[in-house]
């Protein structure tokens, strides 16, 4: 089933329940980077409400990821908004698109999630963009 089809990715949502995203367009090498990356610095700090990164091939710009939910269609813009401030301030990741179409619902433990990591930025406790945006280096990892 297709989720979504445009200039900039095409997203299927399978039969197993994994989403499959292929990037496209314009600094689609650029975004398929910050998405693995972010993605990756989120799992390794134990954030339970974004995709868990699943596949990557470099080579097509696909990232496989675990499903987070239908589409949240009934979210405040408070509720939005405190979502996007936890990532953050939790987390250290600013997510630079954070709208409600970014967020989705996750019935099995109703829990709001977050996607769609293409245009994030990492940052530190003060809020400050960590050099270069996104460090692909994930802290105690190296």
């Amino acid at each position: 089933m297709i989720r979504k089809d445009n200039e900039f990715s095409r997203v299927y949502v399978g039969f197993d329940g994994r989403v499959r995203k292929t990037f496209r367009g314009l600094n689609a090498q650029k975004r398929f980077e910050t998405e693995v990356a972010v993605l990756k610095h989120l799992e390794a700090r134990g954030c339970e409400y974004v995709p868990r990164l699943l596949e990557v091939d470099p080579e097509t710009l696909t990232i496989v990821t675990s499903n987070c939910g239908q589409r949240a269609t009934s979210i405040s813009e408070g509720k939005a908004k405190e979502l996007f401030a936890e990532l953050e301030r939790d987390y250290g990741v600013r997510h630079e698109d954070a709208f409600p179409r970014n967020i989705t619902y996750r019935h099995q433990d109703g829990r709001f999630c977050v996607i769609d990591f293409e245009f994030a930025s990492l940052v530190d406790e003060n809020g400050e963009l960590l050099p270069g945006g996104v460090s692909l280096k994930v802290p105690g990892k190296e």
